[in-house]
């Protein structure tokens, strides 16, 4: 068997998942690529086993299972992260997700434990 031709179509998934994944704004269409580049992935490995002589037999087909497994934990948990993102962004467009953490009013002129706890109205911390 010429392993060429499901090298390319692999190597196109792949290359269509990578597009995909740099290019899409959609989180569900994120996910849809990631699943086409493992699928790619898939399909080297079980053409590499089919091809070389390996020491363990059918090792690439029981690393494709693998992968496959993965694949669907991976889309279990992404789903779930899309799912509460929609709910409470009420989208899922992955350019609108704040990568930093936004603090409400903090005070800026504290600059000890007691003053910024004095800042708040709180009592200070410290030995009772």
């Amino acid at each position: 068997m010429r392993p060429v031709i499901p090298y390319v179509t692999a190597a196109l998934l792949f290359g269509l998942g990578v597009y995909g994944v740099l290019r899409r704004r959609n989180a569900v269409l994120v996910l849809m690529s990631v699943e086409l580049m493992l699928n790619a992935v898939n399909l080297i490995l079980v053409t590499a086993d089919t091809t070389a002589k390996a020491v363990l037999p059918h090792g690439g087909q029981v690393f494709a299972l693998f992968v496959i497994v993965l694949a669907a934990a991976e889309i279990g948990v992404g789903l779930a992260i899309v799912l509460q993102l929609y709910r409470m962004r009420a989208s899922v467009a992955v350019d609108e997700i704040p990568l930093t953490e936004q603090h409400a009013a903090e005070p800026v002129a504290a600059t000890t434990v007691g003053q910024a706890s004095r800042a708040v109205g709180s009592e200070p911390e410290g030995p009772r």
